[in-house]
């Protein structure tokens, strides 16, 4: 498990309006062999990134956003990402 803390960004794996520089980042991190996936048998849909590295997750994006929130991290998610995420591009 990683701390809401830990956490810089989630990234959604599927999001078509993703940035250019999303595919060039995830690229480097797996070269330098900072990418640990969650689950070899599931199909990626998010990207958790940390300072230590980067979490390939079969969970959405919208999905670890609930979870943090139900676990008590609700003021640090609504700092991180406003109150209503759901309205953003945060979309399953």
């Amino acid at each position: 498990m990683i701390r809401i803390s830990e956490v810089i960004t989630i990234l959604d794996a599927g999001n078509r309006r993703s940035p250019v520089t999303m595919i060039p980042f995830l690229d480097d991190v797996e070269r330098q062999g900072r990418m640990e996936k969650i689950s070899t048998q599931e199909e990626v849909k998010s990207y958790v990134v940390t300072q230590t590295g980067v979490y390939a997750s079969p969970i959405s994006s919208l999905t670890l956003l609930k979870r943090a929130r139900q676990s008590g991290s609700r003021r640090m998610i609504d700092e991180w990402c406003g109150p209503n995420p759901e309205k953003k591009e945060l979309k399953e």
